[in-house]
């Protein structure tokens, strides 16, 4: 069980008269098993605020406690190890392999990290099969729809049964019904999983589904507040 506590957590892009501040001293606690949403208009550091807390960025002033460890001021080789063994992140494009299948996309992340390959295809069949994709196992990444491959790439972040779950606009390229589908399969597992969830939408009838909703404009944390779902 995760949590996760950022505190006075600042991102500043060059200096002087030109500094851009993407993140302004924000603070936020997550207990463990929280799905929580971030919100606000583009350019207000939703996905440079997941992005630290994900070791993809280095916080220019602030820190980040993953269960109690400190985790901001980590090496780069520190933070890949992080990366690998403790977060699963959902991008907003899927990336996933054109030429693998459903279960293949999830297995190359086991086999990154070295785990066996017969324990990699059990896994990967299991977790489609949660995610409502057990007759698609072996259908080609290109043969699926907008809706099939997000919930790959949620499976693919689930593969290496990470800690935290970070998801970057993942129904940005979905119609609503499709949408919330996605959305509800990503909380069913990051909630049955014992996980914690941090999801940046634009899209506020799916923060609505996430038990806190976090506010942003300009970079700083303006509103936080329980969703209906909460």
């Amino acid at each position: 069980m995760t949590s996760i506590r950022v505190s006075n957590l600042s991102k500043t892009y060059g200096s002087g008269d030109s500094a851009v501040h993407a993140v302004r001293d924000v603070s936020f606690e997550s207990g463990a098993g929280e799905f929580i949403a971030l919100v606000g208009p583009s350019g207000s550091g939703k996905t440079t605020l997941l992005a630290m807390i994900g070791g993809l960025l280095t916080p220019t002033e602030g820190e980040i406690f993953v269960d109690g460890k400190e985790i901001g001021s980590l090496d780069d080789r520190q933070r890949a190890r992080y990366r690998r063994e403790r977060v699963g992140y959902v991008f907003q494009a899927n990336n996933l392999l054109p030429y693998l299948t459903a279960r293949e996309n999830l297995m190359v992340v086991r086999a990154i990290g070295g785990g066996g390959r017969g324990a990699s295809g059990e896994r990967a069949s299991q977790l489609l099969e949660e995610l409502g994709l057990g007759e698609r196992v072996n259908a080609l990444a290109t043969e699926l729809s907008g809706g099939e491959r997000q919930r790959v790439a949620i499976g693919r972040a689930l593969m290496n049964d990470p800690e935290l779950v970070l998801v970057d606009e993942p129904t940005a390229s979905l119609d609503s019904v499709r949408g919330r589908k996605v959305v509800q399969s990503l909380i069913d597992e990051v909630k049955g999983r014992g996980k914690t969830g941090i999801m940046v939408t634009h899209d506020l009838a799916m923060a609505e589904m996430a038990d806190r909703i976090l506010e942003l404009r300009d970079g700083r944390l303006t509103n936080v507040r329980v969703s209906d779902a909460g």
